[in-house]
Order: structure tokens, then sequence, then C-alpha cells
């Protein structure tokens, strides 16, 4: 993990520190019960049940048996406070991320969106940020508890039974820790592969329905379907390539868990190396063991996470922390609620990339209430004269005025309130005739009605069943 990775981690955990290190100490008592529970079972059985005695001065075997289940009790409510607390600071996460995000796609200009898919900017949106959540629901807070939990049960079976725990720890931790890194290696490059496919599919999927008339109307809905038919083949075989691998995994740490068992069974019945165990020795280091493997696959499940995580949030903060594209909607000149709009082009040169100038030394001048109409072939640059009136995008020479102030100095909010551009291909958002008409703005109905007279929709809107309340699809 890079210092980067880590910088843009504790970026988006910051405001959630307090809640981070509470559900850590939660998490370690839930590790330390579970490290207690076996060892009174291995008292009552070495101390009580095979001595074949009740009680042992003031502690009996029911009062064993009552502190046994108080501990499964603060076990369950701790874990419960863990599970829910860290679910609850994930999501938080989530809505805090997302609309960062959607700010900042908000915010940027029209050549970012220009240069980045609508699929792409939805996977970034959707399922990258779920891929961030799972991060700190199941690592964040449960990482330093899994590495603390084998380290004190290792050293509790030292302390218990040196030879035995040395035995176990040569004969096994070096090929789980051997095997698991290969297998995970080669589990986190397939994910990667398939998350590549998932971002490429979803691009396909978004343009294709957004394209849907376009595709009718050039008759290519088999091409797509064939396009289509391959992307989702690529992805179901990285996918099946990486779950083949998943389900590997578990069954190597139960083999090797059952083979820490029989090594303990073994030794209790031929006495290896002159150990011998009680029962209740047994019992623990059996318990301990498969308490053991337990965090061990945690992290190696977690690690996968991680990456996966990693590879989102760098995908995400790539976009973020690129201020290129950002439009500025706080500085410059606020204009007054009616001026003249007299609008003046003076040797304009503009393009929208590499040498190819759509542009070339424009002029002229528009007077107030004047109608003038641009007339030429595809690509000579109308849409382009408008979109810079707009500043959706900045010219590379000369200057546009309004009312004689350049319109680079002016507030671009404050600029666009004051152009009426009507697209294209205009865009209905899902939602009632009038909300499209007033966009969110706070405009009385009577005015959204003498709108619909101005453009002589009254007809249209008229025959509509629930008329301005009807909902746009």
């Amino acid at each position: 993990m890079h210092k980067k990775d880590l910088k843009r981690i504790y970026d988006m955990s910051k405001n959630h520190i307090k809640t981070i290190i509470i559900v850590s100490i939660l998490a370690l008592i839930v590790s330390g019960i579970a490290i207690a529970r076996p060892y009174i079972i291995k008292i009552a059985i070495d101390d009580y049940l095979s001595v074949g005695i009740f009680q042992k001065g003031i502690i009996n075997i029911p009062i064993l048996g009552a502190i046994y289940i108080g501990l499964v009790l603060l076990e369950n409510i701790f874990n419960f406070a863990v599970e829910t607390s860290t679910n609850i600071m994930g999501e938080n996460i989530i809505y805090e991320i997302r609309n960062k995000l959607y700010m900042y796609i908000q915010k940027a200009n029209i050549s970012f969106h220009d240069n980045t898919p609508a699929g792409k900017l939805f996977a970034r949106i959707t399922n990258d940020v779920e891929d961030i959540s799972a991060l700190f629901k199941d690592v964040v807070c449960t990482l330093f508890k899994d590495v603390l939990k084998i380290i004190a049960i290792i050293c509790i079976m030292i302390y218990l039974n040196k030879s035995l725990s040395l035995i176990l720890i040569i004969a096994i931790v070096p090929a789980v820790l051997v095997i698991s890194s290969l297998i995970t290696n080669i589990i986190n490059k397939l994910y990667n592969i398939s998350k590549n496919i998932r971002t490429k599919l979803n691009t396909f999927f978004a343009e294709s329905i957004y394209g849907a008339k376009l595709i009718k109307i050039f008759n290519i809905q088999d091409q797509k379907q064939n396009e289509c038919e391959q992307i989702e083949k690529e992805f179901t075989k990285a996918r099946m390539n990486s779950t083949i691998w998943e389900g590997l995994l578990p069954g190597f740490m139960k083999l090797m868990e059952g083979i820490g068992i029989a090594i303990i069974v073994y030794i209790f019945i031929n006495k290896w190396f002159g150990i011998t165990l009680e029962v209740g020795i047994i019992y623990i280091f059996v318990t301990y063991l498969q308490d053991l493997f337990e965090p061990i696959r945690n992290i190696v499940d977690n690690i996968e996470t991680v990456q996966d995580s990693i590879v989102s949030i760098n995908k995400i903060y790539d976009i973020l922390e690129d201020e290129e594209y950002l439009e500025d909607f706080d500085g410059g000149i606020i204009l007054p609620k009616t001026l003249p709009g007299k609008l003046e082009f003076k040797h304009v040169w503009f393009k929208y990339k590499d040498d190819d100038w759509v542009l070339k030394d424009i002029n002229f001048v528009i007077e107030p209430g004047e109608t003038i109409a641009l007339v030429g072939k595809t690509g000579s640059g109308k849409t382009t004269i408008t979109n810079l009136v707009n500043r959706f995008y900045d010219i590379q020479k000369g200057e546009i005025l309004l009312d004689g102030v350049n319109i680079k100095d002016i507030n671009l909010k404050s600029l666009r309130e004051h152009v009426g551009t009507v697209l294209q291909d205009p865009f209905i958002f899902a939602k009632s005739v009038a909300d499209n008409i007033k966009l969110d703005k706070d405009i009385s109905l009577d005015k959204i009605k003498e709108a619909v007279h101005l453009a002589s929709a009254d007809d249209f809107i008229n025959s509509l069943p629930n008329g301005l309340d009807q909902i746009a699809r």
C-alpha cells in the first residue's frame, strides 16, 4: 500500500476517527472474551471433572457455567455494537463520497464530460463507492482485532504447552502463509481483470440505453447484441476463474485446520516427543486452533477487499483531485437582473484539440433586440459559438464581450442565468412537466403557464391526462 493510498483512506475516514477508535476497542474486548471462553471449559475439565470434584474453594461447576454464559452474552452484545457501528459508519462514508463525486460531476466543465463516458462515471458513483464501503465495514475496525487475536492465541498456546505449540506452528503456519499468499495474489489479479471488464460492460449498457433510438434508426440491434454477448462472455469467464480460486482458499484452510487437530490427537495417543496432554489441554488447543484460523481467513479475505477498495478509491480520487476540469462558480462579476445584452466576438479563435481550429479570427456584433441566424454546413462552428457564449468552453485567442465586459470576468452562474439556450437534443427528467419547465427553480405556477403559452404548447399540455402534473417519461 502506497503513501498516497493511505492519505486517501485517511481523507475518507477523518470524520469518523472517534467511531473507529471506539469500535476498535469494542472489537478487542470481543476478541478477549472469545479467547477467555475456552479457558473456562478447560478449567472445568482439568480442575473439576477429571478429578471428580464439584467444588473447589468458593468456585463450583454452576458458577463456572454462569461465568461462561455471562461471557457469551457480553460477547454477543459487544459484537452487535461493533457490527452495527461499522455498518452505520460505512453507510455514512458511502453517503459522503457519493455526494463529493456527484458534486464534482456537476461542477466539471463540458470538456470533462466529452472525455469521460457516462457509463464510466455511473460505475464510479455506484459500484466503486459500494466497494469502498466494504473497506470500512469489514476491514478498518476488524483487521487490528484479528492480528491481536492471532498473537494472543499463539501466546496462550505457548504458555499452556510450549512443545505442542511449536510443533503446530512449524507444521501449519509456513504452509498457510505461502499457499494463502499465492492464491490471494491470483484472486486479486483475476478480480482486477473482472472489475475492468465490469466497467466496460456498464459503459456499454449506459451508451446502448441512452442511444437506443439511434440503434433502431440504423438497424444495428444485431451488432449491439453480439457486442453485448462478447463483453458478457469476457466478464463471466473472469468471474468464474476468480470464483474457482476463491473456493479453493476456504477448503485449504479447513484442510490445514484438520491437519492441526490430527497432530494434536496423534500426540495425545502416542505421546510423541514425550508430550503428555490433559483432556482440558486437548480441548483448548483444538478450540484455539479453530479460533486461530478464523482471523487468518478474515485477513486473507480482507486482503482482497483492501486491494479491491484501493483500486476503487484511486479511480474515484483520480477524478476528485483533478482540478483541471472544475468550473469556478464563486468568482467573477455578478450581472444585474436586467441588461441590454449586446454580444460581441472580437478576433475569436477556438479549437477543441490539437491544431484543428474550428473558429479562426471570428468577428461580429449582435445589438440588443437584434435577431440573427447562423447558417452553415455541419461542423462549421454554429453550435460551438453558442457553447462559447455560455462558456462551456474557453476560447484560446480573442475576446467575447457581453455589454462590453469580457465573459471570462463574469460569474459563471450569473452569466448562464442571463443566456437562454434551447438544445438541439432536449433532455427530459423523470419528473412532472411543470418540474421540467422550472428545473427546480422557485417559479410560480402563473409563470410556468406563461412560458407554456409563449411556447405555443397549451394544446399539447392540455391533452395530457394530468396536464402540467403529468410525469414525463
